[in-house]
């Protein structure tokens, strides 16, 4: 039986079907680690498919990125022979407290060890992912991009046994069309769910099998990026810079990031957590704001931004992980949300997830087994070396959402990470998270508009001028992929009380509202075709009226360095 829609009818369409051992959505550094890992083990008497929404792998993988190659040297120990496009080591480290004009340095030795980046790469997380699909072929995977995977199936036991994927031909209406594709029904003894921070499988998975039953709320940031080319004789190979503070200040939470790549790029970004409590907020804005620093902008002077993107972040941490195993599958990467705060880092846990994953999954077919609950992977991910990663850290995001990034971050944080590495223990044992990220949105009438300066056009964009830079395309003829529980709801709710924050909270201008001309007769506008796949409406409206479901295979944006 196939799940389908928002309230989970069963789909009675007729499909053909075909079996694997192994199905995994999504070909990002979890997803691929596990498919290698996979055929390194069982190699031809164990079949693999990965299925990838993008129109190739790494067309939607967004990341700073900083790799711990931890995972990847535990995946292929020789990957620098084998040329993999990890190359940029980091060369220096430094933390920037930022005023409106001014720059304090943090001194590196007051930072907890687990925090400095020595040995550490700096990469384009999209292109290590195509590099990664190379080797997963090579083995004998099969990898399918522009597959999208729109519903789930379940055997007669309620265990996941399948995907549904390829479906395509819907009418804007929501009918099918002359040319509707039902798709293929592609079955698996065990599926992992691999699609990154809140995706649209897991989000059921996650409802099905009751698996936030005893976690904490997940948190998440907006992580927007540039990639420029800048002037030769400011570059910096290697060098790595994260600041805090300005323009944000120390009552909201996030920073930003700034890598010196090779060829005389920079890797440039900025994360807003979505806990913000002013609905006036305009993460885009602040990114934007934030590169006229003057610590930023003599740095791009003379440059040119060559791409953009955005896309959420998991920043819950170690009490907010689900359970990640169920019958007949499980949970890998950032859909269980194994980012490590402090260190803005994430793909290395994703990578060490997938190859968890795969151990226990190899063993359990060895034992003929099949959709049942893969225990070894749940006990592996929380104790080895993902929940090593994550247990010292685990108070920073609570500490950050209470007191702010310095008091709470910094102040509080940085002892509290250091008693963990030094003395194994946290001072203030596991704190929780009081609220998910919509409930934190209070009213409008409690908080100032924030006047945000118009950018220049040469250091800081419009949101559309930027999202041009993304290559995104959706068919214009299929259904808006983002949904409304209630259609009154943006104009006869979130318009009054929170002057309706999806006009602002957005990175790439989809919702609007739109008025006649004297301001009057307000409409809610989405512009599904500018979806950059990121996922903060799923998570940051005061409603929780707008699901992000996904569109047909191949829509969204076409990263070519990320």
């Amino acid at each position: 039986m196939a799940d389908t829609g928002l309230n989970g009818a069963q789909d009675a369409v007729e499909r053909e079907s075909m079996e694997y051992d192994v199905v995994i959505v999504g070909a990002g550094p979890a997803g691929l680690s596990a498919a290698i890992r996979l055929k390194q083990l069982g190699g031809d008497d164990i079949s693999v498919v990965v299925l990838e929404k993008g129109s190739e792998v790494g067309a939607h993988i967004l990341s700073g990125a900083v790799l711990d190659p931890i995972g990847l040297n535990m995946l292929i120990p020789d990957w620098k022979d084998k040329g993999a496009p990890v190359k940029t080591e980091v060369t220096s480290d430094k933390l920037l407290l930022l005023g409106p004009s001014g720059t304090l340095r943090v001194p590196n030795m007051v930072m907890p060890p687990l925090m400095h980046n020595h040995g550490n790469y700096i990469v384009s997380m999209a292109n290590v992912c195509r590099w990664l699909a190379e080797q997963a072929e090579s083995l004998g995977v099969e990898v399918f991009p522009g597959m999208s995977c729109s519903d789930l199936v379940y055997d007669d036991s309620g265990a996941l046994k399948g995907v549904v994927a390829g479906e395509f031909g819907y009418n804007k209406d929501g009918s099918k069309g002359e040319n509707y594709e039902p798709g293929m029904e592609l079955h698996g003894k065990y599926v992992f769910l691999s699609e990154g921070a809140r995706g649209s499988l897991s989000k059921k998975v996650m409802a099905k099998f009751d698996l936030e039953a005893h976690c904490q709320p997940q948190k998440f940031g907006l992580g927007m990026k540039e990639v420029w080319d800048i002037d030769p004789d400011k570059h910096d190979e290697g060098a790595v810079v994260h600041t805090a503070g300005w323009p944000l200040g120390w009552k909201a939470g996030g920073g930003s990031f700034l890598y010196h790549a090779e060829n005389n790029q920079v890797f440039l970004g900025y994360i807003v957590d979505l806990n913000y409590k002013n609905p006036h907020m305009y993460p885009y804005a602040e990114f934007q704001r934030w590169k006229h620093h003057p610590e930023i902008s003599e740095l791009l002077e003379g440059g040119k931004r060559v791409a953009y993107g955005a896309r959420v972040v998991t920043k819950g941490g170690y009490q907010s992980i689900p359970q990640v195993a169920f019958p007949g599958g499980a949970l890998l990467g950032c859909s269980a949300g194994l980012v490590n705060l402090p260190r803005i880092k994430g793909n290395h846990n994703a990578m060490l997830s997938g190859i968890a994953a795969a151990d226990a999954a190899h063993a359990a077919l060895k034992d003929g087994r099949a959709n049942d609950t893969l225990a070894d992977y749940e006990h592996e991910l929380r104790n080895g070396p993902v929940g090593q990663d994550l247990k010292p850290v685990r108070n920073v995001a609570p500490l950050n959402a209470r007191f702010g990034p310095l008091m709470g971050g910094m102040m509080l944080g940085g002892p509290d990470m250091w008693a963990a590495t030094i003395a194994k223990f946290n001072l203030f044992g596991t704190l929780g998270h009081k609220k998910d990220d919509a409930q934190s949105t209070e009213k409008a009438s409690k908080h100032k508009v924030i006047d945000y300066p118009k950018p220049d056009g040469v250091i800081s964009f419009d949101r559309l001028t930027n999202v041009s830079f993304t290559a995104t395309n959706h068919s214009e003829d299929q259904p808006s992929h983002l949904k409304l529980k209630d259609a009154s709801v943006p104009i006869d709710v979130n318009l009054p009380m929170f002057d309706e924050p999806a006009q602002r909270y957005c990175p790439a201008g989809v919702y609007e509202v739109l008025r006649d001309d004297d301001g009057s007769n307000p409409r809610f506008n989405i512009n599904a075709q500018n979806c950059i796949h990121c996922k903060t409406c799923d998570l940051k409206d005061p409603s929780k009226n707008i699901v992000w479901t996904v569109p047909e295979g191949g829509g969204g944006p076409n990263y070519p360095n990320m």
